[in-house]
């Protein structure tokens, strides 16, 4: 009884730290970020002054935190204005929405692995809430439910422009879906495990997926198998990387809430603390997007370069702490990718709405597929002879030239008949 009451509370202790602690501020960090990144791209000063004011305690200057604070001042200000119900839209639905929208982001946090394995008491434990041998079908089932909430924020309210912006999330989200789930195939025929603390595991014994550069805390060239699977690991990284930003609606592919045409699209008929919600599951989706890129693609927790066999074994007495290290180099990794979603929002145009579902189903489709047999391929080339590896290669190779054959023909416009 005792030792069933400790592991409860450990798991409660990595839900509260991981979940409240560490993702969730991320999401007004990466506001802050925002706002002062658009500042600095568009020549002005962005959010400076709002901070801790001392004066009200009688020091003479405030400490303004270079503005820091501004995003808590924001939530503060939509939590207390009027929780406004617009007359006609449906009320259940309408209220039921936003919470279908955040809720699935923050589960998906239970499976991404935080760091290594950290002493505690005596007892090992892993730095993640669930440690489940399907984690990137659990993440794609989980995520997949936001589309539900966006879909009926758009119907539930009613109106037309909340409407036409749900019918374009629900067609982009599952147009994209399908190249995200194909993407990631070759990864898992690579490493031969859906566990993802165990993926991270592989990659920091043996180099990242698109840095493979040491085996066994050696650093070195990669074998020529290893080599050769770069390319399809970098196909499977680009389309995975495109598609998460279809799937967060951010730039360049928010299309559902674009204000040029739909005012603020789904959630035009929200205010207060339900637009919140909103804003708040749009950002934790980008965050779990960025923690998944690193963890299936830039070795997660690992540093990388042989050295984490040598951090792992850090410790003061009984307290190994080399999973804390690991632990901060894995939200160094996502505040870089983060920074990188906010540079491509302020720099790449919006996409028009033929071009986006062009892209998903015309290229990145086409391209997922192609690179799952490259992938295959490449993997079985030990265990099969010449013959069959070339027969394999020149039948890839048949089948992309049709396929881009076909994609090129499609563009063609019919000629306009003269009178």
């Amino acid at each position: 009884m005792p030792e069933l009451i400790f592991q409860l509370a450990i798991i409660l202790t990595k839900i509260v730290t991981l979940t409240f602690i560490v993702v969730l501020p991320l999401v007004p960090l990466s506001v802050y970020f925002e706002r002062r990144f658009s500042a600095i791209i568009q020549d002005r000063v962005g959010p400076n002054r709002v901070g801790i004011p001392l004066s009200l305690l009688g020091f003479k200057k405030d400490f303004h935190m270079f503005g820091l604070v501004q995003p808590m001042a924001d939530g503060l200000k939509l939590f207390l204005k009027e929780d406004f119900t617009p007359a006609h839209v449906r009320k259940a639905f309408y209220w039921l929405a936003p919470a279908l929208t955040v809720i699935p982001a923050l589960i998906t946090v239970c499976v991404v692995p935080f760091g290594s394995p950290i002493s505690i008491l005596g007892h090992a434990e892993k730095l993640v809430i669930a440690d489940i041998d399907a984690g990137p079908l659990f993440v794609f089932a989980v995520s997949s439910l936001t589309v539900y909430g966006i879909t009926l924020a758009g119907w539930s309210s009613n109106s037309k422009f909340p409407f036409i912006g749900g019918v374009r999330s629900t067609a982009q989200m599952i147009s994209y879906e399908i190249s995200l789930g194909l993407s990631i195939i070759p990864v898992l025929l690579y490493f031969g495990d859906l566990n993802l603390s165990k993926i991270v595991q592989h990659q920091a014994d043996n180099g990242w997926l698109l840095l493979p550069f040491w085996k066994d805390g050696k650093i070195g060239l990669p074998d020529l198998q290893t080599a050769m699977f770069w390319i399809p690991a970098f196909i499977a990284f680009l389309i995975f990387t495109v598609s998460i930003f279809a799937e967060t609606n951010r730039m360049p592919f928010d299309l559902p809430e674009c204000e040029t045409e739909l005012v603020g699209g789904y959630h035009t008929e929200y205010s207060s603390m339900k637009f919140a919600l909103f804003f708040m599951g749009e950002y934790a989706a980008m965050v779990i997007g960025s923690a998944l890129i690193i963890t299936l693609f830039l070795g997660g927790w690992s540093v990388g370069f042989g050295l984490d066999q040598y951090i792992s074994q850090l410790h003061i007495g009984s307290f190994h702490f080399g999973g804390l290290i690991h632990m901060g180099c894995f939200l160094t990794k996502l505040l870089a990718f983060i920074l990188f979603f906010i540079l491509v929002r302020w720099t790449v145009p919006r996409f028009r709405y033929d071009q986006l579902m062009k892209l998903g189903w015309v290229i990145f489709f086409e391209a997922a597929l192609i690179n799952v047999f490259l992938a295959a391929l490449i993997i079985a080339a030990p265990s099969l002879s010449t013959t069959i590896i070339a027969t394999g290669a020149i039948l890839l190779a048949v089948v992309t030239g049709a396929i881009i054959w076909v994609a090129k023909v499609s563009e063609d416009h019919p000629k306009p008949l003269r009178a």
